[in-house]
């Protein structure tokens, strides 16, 4: 990744949560998924920088916030995201949620929509364990962190999840895997307990702010049933299907993200 003079800065919030600022312009907060961290959004900096301050932040007990005590449920992780803002002077932010970021998203622009300026949800959910065989799905991951490390558990679902990642390369799914490897395995487990227990469908509705909702056509990880639900709950969404894209659009095609993002964002 570039780095010019002068727009790249490491910080930790007072809470301890690490984060980066990445660019210049508008606040654009990027969340990343459960097992991840903010490095990968790297692809997306480099496009965006020119256009957006650019706040990246690793979840609590994720990256290097991983040294963080819980909970690290969705409400805990959202809660965070104020100290975050504030160190970093910003009280208003476009926020991109990715896969189960985007449930950490959709918490904040609940509880906080003053600071919500566009809400992005990218290849996410509102319940994750919508159908049975989604509940089971994440019952075994929850299952696995219990025994195994991260690193295995991303070679597993990387292997198994090949069909929801089209265009991935070697390089990349070789990233990918790192990036989850990274984090401590009872962290993730207690992390993953959020795939079961979250669930936004009652109060949807009451999301207030602009959202973009954002799919993969090709996305077998979060079916286009789970596109449809935020399409449909949140008043006045609106909402793109990303054709040849799976669950790792976000690396696949990224071009297309960072034109979406720059077309629909709020600049001030």
């Amino acid at each position: 990744m570039n780095d010019p003079a002068g727009s790249y800065q490491e910080r930790r919030a007072p809470n301890g949560l690490y984060y980066r600022v990445i660019g210049r312009g508008a606040p654009l907060l990027l969340l990343h998924g459960l097992m991840g961290s903010g490095e990968m959004f790297d692809p997306l900096v480099d496009l965006l920088r020119d256009d957006f301050r650019l706040l990246i932040p690793d979840l609590r007990g994720h990256g290097q916030s991983g040294g963080m005590s819980g909970p690290y449920n969705v409400s805990a992780l959202a809660g965070d995201l104020d100290a975050v803002m504030a160190e970093a002077g910003c009280a208003r932010a476009n926020v991109l949620g990715y896969s189960h970021g985007g449930a950490v998203a959709q918490v904040l622009a609940r509880v906080r929509p003053q600071a919500v300026a566009k809400l992005f949800l990218v290849c996410t959910y509102a319940c994750n364990v919508a159908t049975l065989r989604e509940y089971l799905e994440g019952l075994a991951l929850v299952s696995l962190l219990s025994v195994t490390s991260p690193r295995r558990v991303a070679g597993l679902m990387l292997r198994l999840g090949r069909s929801s990642m089209p265009g991935m390369t070697a390089e990349k799914t070789a990233r990918m895997r790192d990036i989850i490897a990274a984090n401590e395995r009872k962290k993730m487990r207690a992390a993953a307990t959020g795939l079961l227990t979250f669930d936004s469908r009652p109060w949807l509705k009451h999301i207030s702010v602009p959202a973009l909702v954002i799919a993969g056509a090709e996305d077998a990880g979060v079916p286009v049933h789970h596109f449809k639900t935020l399409m449909f709950g949140i008043p006045g969404a609106l909402g793109t299907v990303v054709q040849g894209a799976g669950h790792t659009l976000l690396w696949t095609h990224t071009k297309e993200l960072a034109g979406l993002i720059r077309r629909h964002g709020v600049r001030e």
